[in-house]
C-alpha cells in the first residue's frame, strides 16, 4: 500500500515563519541600506560644522548614497573628495541660504509684532522658505563634480513645481528632521542621511517618470 501523500508545502514568504537561509539575504540587504543613510547622516552633520558648508555636505552624502545603491563602493575618503569639489559654489549657496532664514525670521517677527499686512506676508514668506528649501535639496541630490550650482537650483525649482507629490514627501521628511531634533537632539544627527536618501529616491522617481 503506497503511503498517503500528503498536501505540497508551501515555501513561506518573507516574513513570519521565511527560513533564515532565505530571509536573511534581503533582510541583511535592507539593514544595510538602512545603516548606510544612518552613519551618512553623521558625515553631513560634521561635515556641515562650517556654517555655510551645509549644501556641499549634503551634496556628497546624496553622491555616496547614489554609488552605494548603485553597488559602485564608497566611502568616508570619496566622500571626503565630493564634498572638497561641492564646496566651490557651494558655500556661496549655504551663505543665500542663511540669509533667506535671516529673511524670514524677521517676516515672523512682523506677524507676531501686529503690523498691517504681517499675515499675509508671513504665509507668502513661509512657503517662499519651504519652496527653496525642497528645491535646494533636489538640487543637492542630482549634484555631481563639474556641475554648477546655479544650473542645478534652476533647474530643481522647475522640478519642485512640476512634482509636488516628490516635493511634499521632502517636507515631511525635514518635518521628521526638526521633530526629531526637538524630542531628542542627537537622533537628527542620523535622520539627515535618511533625508538625504529620500531627496535621491524622489529625484530618481521623477528621472524614471
Amino acid at each position: 500500500m503506497a503511503p498517503a501523500r500528503g498536501k505540497p508545502r508551501r515555501e513561506p514568504v518573507f516574513g513570519i515563519g521565511a527560513s533564515p537561509a532565505r530571509a536573511e539575504p534581503r533582510d541583511w540587504g535592507r539593514f544595510a541600506v538602512f545603516a548606510e543613510c544612518l552613519l551618512t547622516g553623521v558625515w553631513i552633520a560634521v561635515a556641515s560644522l562650517g556654517v555655510v558648508t551645509y549644501p556641499a555636505a549634503l551634496a556628497a552624502g546624496a553622491r555616496h548614497l547614489r554609488r552605494r545603491t548603485g553597488h559602485r563602493g564608497g566611502g568616508v575618503r570619496e566622500f571626503a573628495a565630493d564634498f572638497r569639489a561641492a564646496l566651490h559654489g557651494g558655500w556661496a549657496v549655504g551663505l543665500a541660504g542663511w540669509v533667506v532664514a535671516a529673511l524670514a525670521r524677521i517676516d515672523v517677527q512682523a506677524v507676531r509684532a501686529g503690523l498691517p499686512g504681517g499675515p499675509p506676508a508671513g504665509a507668502v514668506g513661509l512657503l517662499a522658505l519651504i519652496g527653496l528649501a525642497v528645491a535646494g535639496l533636489r538640487a543637492t541630490a542630482v549634484w555631481a563634480p563639474g556641475e554648477r550650482w546655479r544650473t542645478l537650483l534652476t533647474a530643481a525649482g522647475r522640478r519642485t513645481v512640476r512634482d509636488p507629490a516628490g516635493s511634499l514627501l521632502l517636507v515631511g521628511g525635514a518635518v521628521l528632521t526638526v521633530c526629531s531634533a526637538l524630542l531628542v537632539a542627537p537622533l537628527a544627527v542620523p535622520v539627515l542621511g535618511a533625508v538625504v536618501a529620500a531627496a535621491v529616491a524622489v529625484e530618481e522617481r521623477y528621472r524614471r517618470r
